[in-house]
């Protein structure tokens, strides 16, 4: 027995936003948002399943757009690659479906409060060990919460999950373990199978019940989500290899520019000893902070210096 991976876009929109099935949806997101608590009784999938052709595949995110108990929306993104301004697209997407929700001449009391949950396959927060991150409008200071606070952005963080299997306890462990660990099973386990809406979604991930099409749109959107990871992963060797010439190329011209400047350094010091005899090791080090141009300046004036006042004076003046 195989899994596809609920991570790529067809897999993710086939097991949660099937009409067929609400349950799973339901069971998914009171684990993600409340902690597995039973707070969603109802939804209404408002964007489908429904499946397409592979032409014009869509990026590496996936969107299920729900209403939920207490008439709120709820968006739901998979990201596998962390792109560019990701975090930008995340508050646009909340901010555009909230305020969408309006048609031309009505009031803000139909406004309705939208969540978007948004699963990682990368760390997004550094900072952090927490696997579910929750985000609203706080003040600053006191960290009350906005009034009638309209919009809320939750996070999980895949790769930040690390329990196996005999240590799943809670509704939202097992179901991260199923987006994580879907494609490695071999059979249903009995942690998850107990799970009646676990046991539904790995019925519909399991590669025996789709057809060759959907099989064959599976694998290539695998294989596309691959082929972006590698060329990720390409563009970062190919940047760290130039990074590391770049550096050598820089620091050997470095080394030659201030074995140059020392050996200027040794030259004016020579002349100047000539010149007004031995100086003070303060003055040695003035002269030796001092930058080529004005060593060559330096160079220039010492011909006219008659004590160490002179040359004093002008380092004073050079600054």
């Amino acid at each position: 027995m195989r899994f596809i991976s609920p991570k790529t876009d067809f897999a993710f929109k086939k097991i949660f936003a099937s009409s067929e099935h609400p349950e799973i949806l339901i069971s998914f997101l009171n684990a993600m948002l409340y902690n597995g608590e039973p707070t969603i009784q109802e939804l209404e999938i408002i964007d489908p399943y429904s499946a397409g052709s592979v032409t014009g595949l869509k990026d590496t995110y996936l969107d299920v757009k729900a209403k939920i108990t207490g008439n709120k929306t709820v968006i739901v993104e998979m990201q596998v690659l962390n792109v560019a301004a990701f975090e930008k697209r995340v508050v646009y997407n909340a901010a555009k479906t909230y305020s969408t929700q309006l048609k031309a001449g009505e009031g803000y009391l139909k406004l309705n409060p939208v969540i978007a949950l948004t699963i990682t396959d990368f760390i997004l927060f550094e900072n952090t060990t927490k696997l579910i991150s929750n985000f609203e409008f706080t003040e600053t200071e006191e960290k009350f919460v906005y009034p009638n606070c309209e919009l809320k952005l939750v996070f999980v963080e895949l790769p930040k999950f690390k329990k196996e299997l005999n240590e799943l306890e809670t509704l939202p462990e097992k179901w991260i373990y199923f987006m994580k660990n879907a494609p490695s099973l071999e059979a249903v386990p009995e942690t998850l199978g107990s799970i009646e809406e676990i046991n539904t979604a790995l019925g519909i991930a399991n590669r025996a019940n789709l057809t060759l099409d959907e099989l064959n749109d599976v694998d290539k959107r695998e294989m596309f989500i691959q082929d972006q990871i590698g060329s990720v992963m390409k563009g970062i060797e190919i940047g760290l290899q130039q990074g590391i010439e770049q550096g050598i190329q820089q620091g050997i011209e470095q080394g030659i520019e201030r074995g140059k400047i020392e050996g200027e350094i040794g030259l004016i010091m020579r002349q100047i000893v000539r010149r007004v005899g031995d100086v003070t090791v303060e003055v040695q080090t003035r002269i030796q902070g001092l930058s080529a141009e004005q060593l060559e300046d330096l160079g220039e004036a010492l011909l006219d210096f008659r004590s160490q006042e002179d040359l004093i004076a002008w380092l004073d003046a050079a600054g």
